[in-house]
């Protein structure tokens, strides 16, 4: 993923109040049933920091995430970094509610160049794991 690139948008609807869609997101033991089970914790706070490892293919990711960016129940924005690559990038979970349901938008825009030749890094990598986790993990946390 390169900074000149598009930003990647997805968007989902479920069927659970902005509340709990929130809480989903910045909750760490909610988190952890839903999205990584090893981060350490996590504070809905501009400046907190939290670092975890992911191993995939072979190789260990150790994921550095700043939040940046609260606005209790319609925002959380974070930075993603890893511990031995380049990169830099933001997601911003963007939340509406109708009272019937929420609506969550992802924003997720780079700052700094990630290695192309790391599979990982890739666009399509970036969409097919956000899709997993909200489209997938999520949803079912959220509407069962």
């Amino acid at each position: 993923m390169k900074a000149s690139d598009k930003p990647i948008i997805i968007e989902e609807r479920y069927n659970a109040s902005v509340q709990k869609v929130w809480d989903a997101l910045t909750n760490i033991d909610r988190m952890r049933l839903w999205y990584f089970q090893n981060i350490p914790d996590f504070v809905p706070e501009e400046g907190f920091t939290t670092q975890f490892n992911v191993e995939s293919g072979g190789r260990d990711f150790l994921h550095i995430w700043r939040v940046t960016e609260v606005i209790p129940l319609q925002l959380i924005k974070y930075s993603w970094e890893f511990v031995g690559y380049p990169g830099r990038s933001t997601s911003a979970f963007h939340l509406f509610s109708d009272n019937q349901s929420t609506l969550l938008r992802l924003v997720v825009e780079v700052q700094e160049d990630f290695p192309e030749f790391i599979p990982e890094f890739r666009r399509e990598s970036c969409i097919n794991g956000w899709e997993y986790f909200l489209k997938g993990n999520l949803k079912i946390f959220l509407e069962k």
